[in-house]
Parts: structure tokens; C-alpha cells; sequence
């Protein structure tokens, strides 16, 4: 197989003054990357565009190295292997990455995960069946833990993580309110999706809508935004009620970190509130591609995908997202 000299790649042009905005990054042209022992090289079929990356432009992530401007963007993508130096690997493997912004990687092998190639699920590597849907997958069942006739109220709803959690309960046989920002989100979720209930935080009293939504209040809340919203859920919460940390995107465009919520509350409920970090949750991996993929297959776990072609889409696409513009998982098909 023949394979260019040079490959496209999107790199930080600068770092973002707030929401990113699509100068803040510039596409350009690099050497094509050669592997290493221990490495493998891929040509990225689909990459992710997750609200993480912002954390880590600004060096907030403390799970992933700040990006420098000039820096390739790190992106986790479902790529097929071009050429393998590590046994158990081989060409024509597909895998999922952090291929990045670009065209071709060369990745440690260590760090990929070989999935099936079955087409019609590749792009949902790293969707539902990917790192949104192991997020949500542990972040419900292994530290939420819902019981049949729990209520649980999930916020970004409409998200692939969101999404996954509140379908997830309604299989487990719990009641789910979502919270969305429009009517459209919300018609999604309850009509397509099975939830019970969704909020429009924009224009519906936030407070009073979960009171009428949760007459019994909410036994697990499993948080995507952090802020405001958070505080609400919080005066809501159910004796024994259990919180699940997963996402602050409200935060994520800002400079300096707000001041937090009055979490009385989670005493006074004698409340459970956990971090998740979907890394300390691999070893369920298998588990979870099993459950997802039959729940796929017999329609229980629907899902949304908003796909852009080609690499000179990604910022933009990127901007969209950090602006909450976004309805589904977003993804980019490189050509």
C-alpha cells in the first residue's frame, strides 16, 4: 500500500479566549508519522469531538497533557491499522485511539483498544460504544447503583453520555427525568428515547419543574454541567440519594473556577456524592460492550450522531459543541 509523504492535520493555533472560536485553530500539512517499536500506525477513520478537550487546551485536565499551540489536537478516534510493531496487532485491525486531529498516527499500542470491525458499528466506538457510553454505563450502574423505581434526573440529556444514562435507567426499571436546553431536545428524549420526563432549563423554572417531575424526590442525579443547575438538583435529593460527578460544562469556557453550590443539602439528605473518572472504570470494558450491543441491536438504546466531513470541519464543529449548540454525539468522518 502505497501512503503519502504528507498528511493534514488540525493543530491549536492559539489559546481560547473563553468559547473557542474556529481562528483558534488552523489546519495544515506534516510528515506522515512513523512508528516505533511498540507502535502502531492508523489512518483515523472518525474522530470524537468531546467538551474534555477544552480542559485540556487550557491544562485543566489532569488526566491529559496541555496542549501547546502548534500542537496536533488530541482527539480519541476509531482508526485502522496500517502498520503494526507490536504483537497481537496486525494490519487491517481497527482500533479505538487518540489518533488526534490528523489523517495518520502513530500510536503506542498499549494505549488502543481493538474493536470489531463490523461496519455499521464502527462510528459508535466512540459514541455509545465508546468512552460516552462506558462514562455513562459505570457512572450509573457501578456508582449510582439504581434500584427499580428509583427516580433519576440526568442533566445534558440529549448528550451521548447524557442519553446513555437515562435510557440505561429506564432498562433497570427506574423512572428518568431529563433536563435539555429546547423543546426539540426534550421531544427527543421522552418520545425517542423512553425518558419519562424532560425539562427545558431555559424556559421552565428549573425548581418547580422538578418538585412536579420528582413528587418523591430524586434518588440519583447524575450531573453533566455543574453550576446552577447543580444547585437546583441538590435541594431535590431523596434520603440516601446518590450524586454522580461526571461533567462541569458550564465551567469548561471559563477562566477562573466559579464559586461552588451549597452542598447542605447533600448532608442533610445523608447523600452519596462521587467523582467519576471514566479511566478507573476500563476493566468493565467487556462487559459493557456486551450489555450496549445487545441493548443496540434490540432497540432499547437508541442514538444520535451529528457527523461533519472532513477534517476542515472539525473547528467548527468543536466551536458548535462548546457553545451547546450541539444535539448528539459529534463526530467527524476524515476523508
Amino acid at each position: 500500500m502505497s501512503l503519502p509523504e504528507q498528511q493534514t492535520r488540525v493543530a491549536l493555533a492559539r489559546y481560547p479566549d473563553g468559547v473557542p472560536v474556529e481562528d483558534d485553530f488552523a489546519m495544515d500539512t506534516s510528515p506522515l508519522p512513523q512508528p516505533g517499536d511498540g507502535q502502531i500506525l492508523v489512518r483515523n477513520r472518525y474522530l470524537s469531538l468531546d467538551p474534555f478537550l477544552r480542559g485540556v487546551i487550557s491544562g485543566r485536565q489532569i488526566y491529559a497533557q496541555k496542549v501547546e499551540p502548534g500542537d496536533t489536537m488530541p482527539g480519541n478516534t476509531v482508526s485502522e491499522v496500517l502498520e503494526s510493531k507490536q504483537p497481537g496487532i496486525n494490519a487491517g485491525d481497527f482500533v479505538v485511539c487518540d489518533g488526534g486531529w490528523q489523517q495518520y498516527a502513530a500510536v503506542p499500542a498499549e494505549t488502543a483498544r481493538k474493536v470489531d470491525p463490523d461496519a455499521d458499528l464502527l462510528s459508535l466506538r466512540v459514541g455509545v460504544l465508546g468512552m460516552p457510553g462506558l462514562t455513562a454505563y459505570a457512572g450509573l450502574l457501578r456508582l449510582a447503583q439504581p434500584a427499580v423505581g428509583d427516580t433519576v434526573v440526568v442533566s445534558a440529556a440529549s448528550g451521548p453520555v447524557g442519553s446513555m444514562v437515562g435510557q440505561i435507567a429506564r432498562i433497570k426499571g427506574c423512572r428518568v427525568v431529563g433536563i435539555a436546553g429546547s423543546e426539540q431536545k426534550c421531544r427527543w428524549v421522552v418520545e425517542e428515547l423512553g425518558f419519562d420526563a424532560c425539562i427545558n432549563y431555559k424556559t421552565e423554572d428549573l425548581d418547580e419543574k422538578l418538585g412536579e417531575h420528582c413528587p418523591d424526590k430524586v434518588n440519583i442525579y447524575f450531573d453533566n454541567v455543574g453550576g446552577d443547575t447543580l444547585a437546583v438538583v441538590l435541594r431535590h435529593l431523596a434520603l440516601g440519594a446518590r450524586v454522580t460527578l461526571c461533567g462541569m460544562i458550564t465551567q469548561y469556557n471559563k477562566s477562573e473556577t466559579p464559586p461552588g453550590p451549597n452542598l447542605g443539602p447533600v448532608i442533610g439528605a445523608r447523600a452519596i456524592m462521587k467523582g467519576l473518572v471514566v479511566y478507573d472504570h476500563y476493566d468493565l470494558w467487556e462487559q459493557f460492550s456486551t450489555d450496549a450491543g445487545h441493548w443496540i441491536r434490540n432497540g432499547d438504546i437508541r442514538h444520535r450522531e451529528v457527523r461533519s466531513d472532513g477534517l476542515g470541519k472539525a473547528a467548527e464543529a468543536f466551536c458548535r459543541l462548546m457553545r451547546g449548540e450541539n444535539f448528539g454525539k459529534e463526530l467527524v468522518v476524515i476523508e
